[in-house]
């Protein structure tokens, strides 16, 4: 048996194609090899450069924040487009709401963010009937000025006629004659700011309005020796404003317990000692 020949290696091929297609082969595998290595580059770079991108993305963010802030209290704060053009006012009833607006009006045209609010305090500060006011803006060109107005409680008889007063002794109204419903408080000309007129006033305040109803007059000399008058012609001797709410509960019992027992008579109520109410026959 004859041994096996060993392969034959042909001879290469030395063509000038065939250099030119190995020479071109070269060159892809080249660019290959070399778009390979930029990606790769590429990712290393982005790996390590993720957090300073990650924080210079964040430090981006919070600019264009400031600066939409700052251009929306620009916007706000001087811009025509939200000023003051109109001011209502609200809640009047015995003050003038046109005089009101007359004596804040020079706010017009001024941003709603840097209206004067203390300047409005002072002008309404001369209006005696405003007991007390609440602002509000009511975006884009108006102001609300709430009014809570004093509320009278009382008449007070003057040289000159009839005063109707609040509970601070403060005049809301000037009158020719009482008016119907109102009791008459008689301080024997103490002023209005003494503590005579409070206690009377504490008094009244502490009747529920049904017996407050049927006061005709209120007298006080000092501030213990509140007594009413009633317009059934009954009196009340009060005593002093202290333990005025128990002393109106007790008031209201024993009005109750003689319209039941003899409503015709006459008789006089004494609740200055809450704790023990007396109904004497005058």
């Amino acid at each position: 048996m004859r041994p096996a020949e060993p392969p034959r290696i042909g001879p290469a091929d030395t063509t000038a194609a065939a250099a030119r297609e190995r020479a071109a082969e070269a060159r892809r595998a080249a660019r290959r090899a070399s778009r390979q290595r930029r990606r790769v580059e590429k990712s290393e770079v982005r790996r390590f450069t993720r957090r300073s991108r990650h924080r210079r993305a964040t430090w981006t963010a919070v600019g264009a924040v400031v600066v939409v802030l700052v251009a929306s209290v620009t916007v706000a704060v001087f811009s025509p487009l939200l000023s003051l053009q109109e001011i209502r006012v609200e809640g009047t009833s015995r003050v003038d709401a046109s005089a009101v607006t007359a004596a804040v009006d020079d706010q017009l045209g001024t941003p709603l963010a840097l209206v004067d609010f203390d300047r409005i305090t002072g002008e309404l500060e001369q209006f005696p009937l405003i007991a007390s006011y609440v602002t509000e803006t009511a975006p884009p060109h108006t102001l609300v000025i709430r009014v809570t107005e004093r509320q009278p409680i009382a008449t007070v008889a003057t040289a000159d006629g009839v005063d109707l007063v609040d509970p601070a002794g403060i005049v809301v109204q000037r009158l020719d004659g009482r008016q119907d419903g109102v009791p008459q408080v008689d301080v024997g000309g103490a002023p209005l700011d003494g503590t005579a007129f409070r206690s009377a006033a504490e008094v009244l305040l502490a009747l529920p309005l049904t017996l407050r109803s049927t006061v005709d007059t209120v007298t006080a000399s000092t501030a213990d020796d509140v007594t009413l008058a009633l317009t059934s012609g009954e009196q009340v001797v009060w005593g002093s404003a202290e333990h005025s709410e128990k002393k109106a509960q007790v008031l209201a019992g024993l009005v109750a317990d003689q319209a039941k027992r003899d409503p015709a008579a006459s008789v006089e109520y004494d609740v200055s000692a809450p704790d023990n109410g007396i109904i004497r026959t005058r």
